[in-house]
C-alpha cells in the first residue's frame, strides 16, 4: 500500500469530475461544464505526476500497490483465494501511459472548447469518464477488474462517435463496438481458464503458470489473446473498424482513440500475452511479426492512396502500431523498448495530427485533401505546426517520431536482417504519404475561395499545436527519462519470457 493513493485518484478523479460535470445538465450551463470538465482535467493530471517523480526506476516489480477485497468468498481451489479484488499497481511498462492518458485529456477538453456546441456537459464528461477508465486498464493486477475497465471503456468512446460523428456515425459507432466486444469475449474465456487452473484472479499470479499450462494449452489461450488485443491494435486484417471510427469521429474521438485507445491492446501484449504464456508467445513469434510486417508495408501503400486526411492518418495509425506489435516479438530489450517508445511518440503525434485535421475541417468542413492547396498563404502558423507534426509522422530525426522506430529496426537487425529490411520501408512510405498529403494541402497556389477566405489558429488552438511540438521535440532530442522508467522491467519480463528457451 502507498501513503498516498495516487492511482485510485488517477482512476476516480476524473470518473467523479466527469459524472459532475454531467450533473451541470442543460446547454444554457454550457460555460459551467466546460470549465469543470477543464478543471477536472487539470487536476487529474496532476494526480499522476507523482507516479513518475516517485517511481523507482531501479525496481522491476509493481510499485504504488493498492489492494482491497472487492467480491470475497467467490470461490477457488489449488491455494489461490478466488476473491475478486481492487488490486492496482504499475510497473516501468505502465508508468508512461497513465500519464499520457491524462494529459491528452486535457487536450482535448481544450480542443473541444468552442466546436462542441450541443450536449456540452455530455461530451465532455465522456471524455473525463473515459480517461478514468482507461487508467483502469493500464493499472489492474486483477483480471476481472482489469476487464471490466477494458469493456467499460468502451461505452464513452463508442458515445462519441455515435451522437457528435459524421454522417455515417451510427455505423461506424456500431462496428467499433462489435469487433471490439467479439474479440473481448475470447479474453474473457482466456481469464477464467486461468482462473479455473490457479483458484486467483491475480495477473502476478497467473504469471508464475508457466509449468502448469501444456504447450497446446498455451497456444490457444495466446491465441485468444492475439485476437482480443490484435483487434484493438488493431492489427491486419482485423482493422477495417478503424479507418471508419476515425472518420466519423469528433476531433477528440479521433485524438483519443489513437492517441490512447490503441495503446491499450499493445499493452494487454506485454501484460498478459508474453509473461503469461511466453512459450506460446516464443512459438508464434513469426506468426505475428509477418502479421505486423503487413501492418507496415501494405497498409502503408493503401495511406498512399487516400483521398481523406483523416482516413489517411487512421491507415498511417495501424502501419505505426505494426512496429509496436514487431518491436515486442523479437524479444531483445532495444526492440521491446522501442516499441513502448514508439507508443509513446504516436500518442503525440497521431492527436497533433489529428488535431492539425480537424484544425481545418472546423473552418472548410471538408477532409478531402482536393479541396485545400495553398492553406500556407492564409494560415502560416498552422503550415510551420503542421510541417513538424507531418514531419514526426514521417520518422524525421530529432523528433519522437524517429526515436522509436529506429530502436525497433536496430533491434529487428538483431533479429533478423529481412525483418529489418521490410521494417524500414516504414521510414519511406511514411514519408511518401504524410508529406505527399503535407504538400497537396498546404504548398502551391490557392485553390479555391474557400482557402482564400481561411483565418490562422487563434490563442487556444496555438495553445494545444505549441504543448505537443514541444513534447514531439523534447523526446526526439532528450528521449532518455522516457527510457529510463522501462529498462529494468523490460528487461525482467524478457528474462521471464524466454527463461531456457533462446
Amino acid at each position: 500500500m502507498t501513503d498516498i493513493p495516487f492511482l485510485s485518484l488517477a482512476i476516480w478523479v476524473p470518473i467523479i469530475g466527469g459524472l459532475v460535470v454531467l450533473a451541470t445538465g442543460s446547454d444554457r450551463a454550457a460555460p459551467l461544464a466546460r470549465t469543470l470538465a477543464l478543471i477536472t482535467a487539470v487536476f487529474a493530471f496532476a494526480v499522476t505526476i507523482p507516479l513518475y517523480l516517485r517511481f523507482d526506476a531501479a525496481f522491476s516489480g509493481m510499485q504504488f500497490v493498492e489492494f482491497a477485497p472487492w467480491i470475497t468468498h467467490f470461490g477457488g481451489h489449488i491455494g489461490g483465494s478466488g476473491n475478486i479484488n481492487y488490486h492496482l499497481g504499475i510497473d516501468g511498462i505502465s508508468v508512461w501511459f497513465i500519464l499520457l492518458n491524462a494529459f491528452i485529456t486535457i487536450l482535448v477538453v481544450i480542443a473541444g472548447w468552442q466546436v462542441i456546441q450541443n450536449r456540452v456537459a455530455q461530451y465532455m464528461a465522456a471524455f473525463l469518464i473515459m480517461s478514468g477508465l482507461m487508467n483502469g486498464i493500464f493499472a489492474a493486477l486483477d483480471g476481472v477488474l482489469f476487464y471490466v475497465f477494458f469493456e467499460a471503456s468502451l461505452i464513452p468512446l463508442y458515445l462519441l462517435i455515435g451522437i457528435w460523428g459524421g454522417p455515417n456515425r451510427v455505423h461506424a459507432a456500431i462496428k467499433f463496438f462489435l469487433f471490439t466486444l467479439a474479440g473481448s469475449l475470447l479474453m474473457l474465456l482466456a481469464l477464467l481458464y486461468l482462473y479455473n487452473i490457479s483458484g486467483s484472479f491475480s495477473i502476478i499470479d497467473w504469471h508464475q503458470q508457466r509449468e502448469g499450462l501444456s504447450a497446446g494449452v498455451q497456444n490457444v489461450i495466446f491465441l485468444a489473446f492475439l485476437v482480443a488485443f490484435g483487434v484493438k491494435v488493431p492489427m491486419w486484417p482485423v482493422h477495417t473498424w478503424l479507418p471508419d471510427a476515425h472518420v466519423e469521429a469528433p476531433t477528440g474521438g479521433s485524438v483519443v482513440l489513437a492517441a490512447i485507445a490503441l495503446k491499450l491492446g499493445a499493452y494487454g501484449f506485454l501484460r498478459f500475452s508474453l509473461p503469461i504464456v511466453p512459450d506460446a508467445a516464443i512459438a508464434l513469434a513469426p506468426l505475428v511479426i509477418a502479421l505486423s510486417l503487413i501492418a507496415v508495408v501494405y497498409i502503408g501503400l493503401v495511406a498512399l492512396v487516400q483521398a481523406d486526411m483523416k482516413k489517411l492518418v487512421a491507415y498511417s495509425s495501424i502501419a505505426h502500431m505494426g512496429f509496436v506489435t514487431l518491436g515486442f516479438f523479437m524479444f531483445n530489450p532495444l526492440a521491446v523498448e522501442g516499441a513502448l517508445v514508439q507508443m509513446i511518440s504516436h500518442g503525440f503525434v497521431s492527436a497533433a495530427m489529428f488535431l492539425c485535421i480537424g484544425v481545418l475541417y472546423d473552418r472548410m468542413h471538408s477532409r478531402q485533401i482536393a479541396d485545400y492547396g495553398g492553406v500556407v498563404h492564409t494560415m502560416p502558423k498552422f503550415a510551420a505546426f503542421f510541417m513538424l507534426f507531418a514531419m514526426a509522422n514521417a520518422g524525421l530525426p530529432a523528433t519522437s517520431g524517429f526515436v522509436g522506430e529506429f530502436m525497433v529496426i536496430l533491434g529487428a537487425v538483431k533479429y533478423n536482417f529481412w525483418v529489418a529490411f521490410f521494417a524500414a520501408t516504414t521510414l519511406i512510405l511514411g514519408a511518401a504519404y504524410t508529406l505527399w498529403m503535407y504538400k497537396r494541402v498546404v504548398f502551391g497556389a490557392v485553390r479555391n475561395s474557400h482557402v482564400a477566405a481561411l483565418t490562422d489558429i487563434n490563442g487556444r488552438e496555438f495553445f494545444f499545436l505549441a504543448v505537443l511540438a514541444l513534447c514531439v521535440l523534447a523526446m526526439g532530442v532528450y528521449p532518455f527519462p522516457f527510457t529510463e522508467v522501462m529498462h529494468v522491467t523490460v528487461n525482467d519480463l524478457l528474462r521471464h519470457v524466454v527463461a531456457g528457451k533462446l
